[in-house]
């Protein structure tokens, strides 16, 4: 029984853990529309949790419990969006330009600013179930796609 708990405790200490990361080295490999898709269903998320906790509050009996999980739901994937945001765009794929080129500097500052306000709403939905918060991050998405595809580049939808 004392090998046992000892080889445990050298495997815990000595194994390597694993990190649930993507490319912050130059690996070349890169899913930009997926990244768009993920944000688009982490906020279609967060509206139907924003619509499952005004109904859940407006019962006459409420069930805490639901209430609880759909809340904690809304932020976990506000999170998320904030989390592809910061490491993956802003992190590894949205980089400076020469300042020169007035126009790569304005879409460079376009798409900093887009993804200044996708933080913002994000932690907005955190603090609220207005839909209108929704509107926002949709309208936003789809401005940082255009800025960061060209205008030409239509968005798929599901």
């Amino acid at each position: 029984m004392k090998n046992v708990l000892i080889s445990a405790l050298i495997s815990v200490i000595f194994v390597p853990v694993l990190v649930n990361a993507h490319c912050e080295i130059p690996c070349g490999i890169y899913g930009d529309e997926m990244r768009f898709d993920m944000i688009t269903e982490h906020i279609a998320t967060i509206e139907k949790s924003m619509t499952m906790i005004t109904k859940l509050s407006a019962e006459k009996e409420i069930d805490y419990n639901q209430l609880i999980r759909w809340v904690d739901n809304k932020e976990t994937h506000a999170d998320h969006i904030q989390e592809i945001v910061t490491q993956y765009f802003l992190t590894q794929r949205v980089k400076p330009v020469d300042k020169t080129d007035k126009v790569k500097l304005e879409n460079y500052q376009q798409q900093l600013e887009l993804c200044h306000h996708l933080l913002l709403l994000s932690m907005k939905t955190k603090q609220s179930t207005d839909n209108e918060i929704i509107h926002k991050l949709e309208s936003t998405m789809d401005n940082f796609w255009k800025t960061y595809f060209g205008p030409d580049i239509e968005r798929h939808s599901h």
